[in-house]
Formats: C-alpha cells, structure tokens, sequence
C-alpha cells in the first residue's frame, strides 16, 4: 500500500474526482431518466420530482449524523465502505419493481453518498497543502461538469438502447471500480486519529458548532445553496416556455455550460490559490448577478441561449472555487470529517430549501409561459449579494488563526504531511 508520502498529487485528485463523479452522476441522472422508469414501473409522472427528493432527504440526515462519528475512523476505509453502499444501493434502483422500492433504493443511495462526499472533499483537504488546495479543489468540483457534458448523455443513450434500468447497472460497476482503486491507491488516512487525539475527543458537534468561523462558513453555504436552487431547477422550463427554446436543442446550451464550467474550474483553482477566496469570490458574484439579470430579468433577444449559459456557469464555477476552497481551510485536522459531514447535511437542506421557496414564487400563467420567474431572480441575486461580505470575514479569521498557529507551532509538528507532486504511486 503507498503511504502518504508516496503517493502523488496528481492521483489523490484523479481518484477523488473520480469518486466524485460516480456520486454526483448517480444524483443528476435520475431525473432525466425519470419518463422513462416512470413508465417502465407505472409511476406517476407526479411522483418523479419525489424520488429525485428522496436522495438529497437522504442524504441530509446522513450528514447530520455522520457529524457524530466519521472523523473516528481511517478516511480511506471509511470513504471505501460509503461507496460500495452507494453501488449497491444504486444497482438496487435498477432491479426495483415499483414507486416503494425504487424510492427505498434512492434513500439507500442518499444514506451512502452524502458522507461520500464529505469524507472526499475531507481527503483533498488533509493530503493537499493549502497553497494547492484551490487547484485541486477547482479539478475534484470538474467532475461535476464532466457528469453533466458525458455522464447525463450516455445514461439518456443507455437507457435508449438497453431500457430505463441499465444505467443504473453502469453506474453501480463505475462506482466498484473506484472503491478498488480507493482501497489499493489511496494512502491510510490516520493523521486525524492519531494527532491531536485529545482535541479530537473533546470538539463535539455542538462546540464545534459554537465556533463563530463556522457559523459563518455554514451560513456561506446555506446561501450559495438556496441562491443556486431556487433558480437552477427551473431554467429547462424557463427556456422552453418564456423564451421559446426548442425542446430538440435544449440538450446543446447544457453541453456548452458544462465544457465552460470544466474549464472555469481548472481555471479557477489556481486563481484562488494566488488572489485568495474573497477577490475571486466576489469577481464570481459579481458576475452571476449580471448573467441573472441579464438572462432572467431583463433578457435581451438578440443573446442566443447558449451563450448566456457561458456566462452563467462561469460566474457559478468561480464563485464555488472560491468558496469550497475557502470552507475547506476552516475546520482543524481531527474534525475535518464531522465538519464536512455537518457541510454536506447544509447543503442538500438549503437545496430543498431553494426549491421548495421556487414553487412558491412560480405560478402556470393562461398563456402557457412561467409566471414568477423575475420574482425567482431577484431572490437568487439577493442571496448572491450576501456572499462577499461572508467571504472576506471568514478569509480574515482564517489567516489569523493559521498565522499564530505558524507561529506557536513548529513546521515539523505539522498535522498534514505535504505530497510531493512529484511522487509516484508505486514508489
């Protein structure tokens, strides 16, 4: 097995981002697929926005109780074991039978891949140093990018030639492929365990909680989250409805969106990395407030769709660099699990949030078009605008604390071992 200092950079993100992807793909899939097993097992249409519900239900509750007790254990095996019940809970979908058991299924997969999650972004913290870490983090969120722009479309083709449960099935040998490579490449992860132990048994949940740096860092993604979905979800409807966008080339503005977001990201990391989270945070907020007005308030004809959709996710990719980076810096070593885990439970609560505030403020008008959806976009900017100031005070508490720790500490004591990035696996 490599150890820590054997093992590269360059992999630690490659598997990390590959973990990533099978979770997030086995997420946004669902819903595309959704006429389709609806059809294939009797479900009404109605019930398909319920199942897409039961993941992120799921996964919400995962994150508060992982809270209580992933940082007790090596983050490879634990990370190992929440993937290989995601694949089995995923394979499970594809051999359901009816609404209970394919929602069973879904709540399975939330219950696995919500601590999947923060156990990763867990990883790339404690094995990347901070001066990278915007790099890395900017490559790992790519694999959301990399679901939407291949993931999507070959789970739609999939189900076109090998019915509605073969995706499933796909995703689910993915997802094993990572956990061996998880389990053989990765290095143990017990830094947490053994450094600071004391510290590590003494921060709870609710102290943890009482730190001001986290209260700020949770409210941060509270906002980002409830900002993203109270819009996102309704854009398809939007374009169709409002603008008049061919359902036969609505797949295209996606695609462009997701190869803009890849490279916004990769872009972005290093960004963060040289300028900080909150001149970057801010430039990206900023930005997406221009691309909501422009493209939900005020649209102004002659912009083709796709192109707003540039704007659009490269204003979200830098703006989510910037803040993930960030976040990742606020929790010690030996809670960095919990705080993740407690990071993930937020972020699917103010997703459900968002959407459900969305419904509310969209009504079906008489002449076919969606009624609210101005209302919608100023309440996304609203949020946005919150971001910044967030930013520059939790960025500030951050530096404080990790300079007088440079300070008291000794750099040999150090909780993280650097990588090399030189380093190869099978040294």
């Amino acid at each position: 097995m490599p150890t820590e200092r054997q093992v590269s950079e360059r992999w630690v993100v490659f598997l990390i981002g590959a973990v990533q992807f099978v979770n997030i793909l086995d997420f946004v899939m669902v819903m595309p697929l959704g006429p389709d097993f609806a059809k294939g097992l009797g479900i009404a249409s109605s019930h398909i926005g319920t199942i897409g519900g039961a993941y992120t239900a799921a996964a919400s509750v995962a994150g508060l109780l992982g809270g209580y007790f992933l940082d007790r254990y090596d983050r490879r095996r634990a990370l190992a074991v929440s993937m290989l019940g995601l694949v089995v809970a995923t394979a499970a979908g594809g051999l359901a039978t009816g609404l209970s058991t394919l929602m069973l299924a879904r709540v399975a997969a939330g219950i696995f891949g919500g601590p999947a999650t923060s156990l990763s972004l867990s990883i790339i913290a404690d094995l990347i140093p901070v001066e990278r870490r915007g790099r890395a983090l900017g490559a790992v969120m790519g694999a959301f990018s990399v679901a939407s722009v291949a993931g999507v479309p070959m789970a739609l083709k999939l189900a076109e030639h090998g019915g509605w449960r073969l995706p499933f099935f796909v995703v689910a040998a993915l997802g094993l492929l990572v956990v061996v490579g998880a389990i053989f490449f990765l290095p143990p992860m017990r830094g947490h365990l053994t450094a600071e132990r004391g510290a590590a048994r003494s921060v709870g949940v609710l102290e943890l909680l009482g730190r001001r740096e986290v209260q700020l860092s949770y409210v941060m993604t509270a906002v980002v989250m409830m900002a993203g979905f109270v819009l996102i979800p309704n854009i398809s409807a939007y374009l169709q409805q409002n603008l008049g966008y061919p359902r036969d080339l609505l797949w295209f503005p996606y695609f462009v969106g997701g190869i803009v977001s890849f490279v916004t990201l990769r872009l972005a990391g290093p960004l963060v990395d040289r300028y900080g989270a909150f001149r970057l945070g801010t430039a990206g907020s900023v930005l997406l407030l221009v691309a909501t007005y422009v493209g939900f308030v005020d649209y102004p004809r002659w912009l083709p769709i796709p192109l707003l959709f540039v704007l659009f996710m490269t204003a979200m990719g830098v703006r989510n660099v910037s803040y993930n980076t960030l976040t990742s810096r606020v929790p010690d070593n030996p809670v960095r699990a919990r705080f993740m885990s407690l990071q993930s439970a937020i972020q699917h609560m103010a997703s459900a949030v968002g959407a459900f505030l969305s419904a509310q403020l969209l009504t079906d008008l008489p002449d076919g078009t969606l009624g609210g959806m101005t209302r919608v976009a100023w309440v996304c900017m609203g949020l946005t605008v919150a971001l910044p100031p967030m930013l520059w005070v939790v960025e500030r508490q951050v530096r404080s604390r990790e300079q007088a720790r440079a300070l008291a500490v000794p750099a040999s004591q150090g909780l993280a071992v650097p990588l090399s990035p030189q380093a190869h696996p099978h040294q």
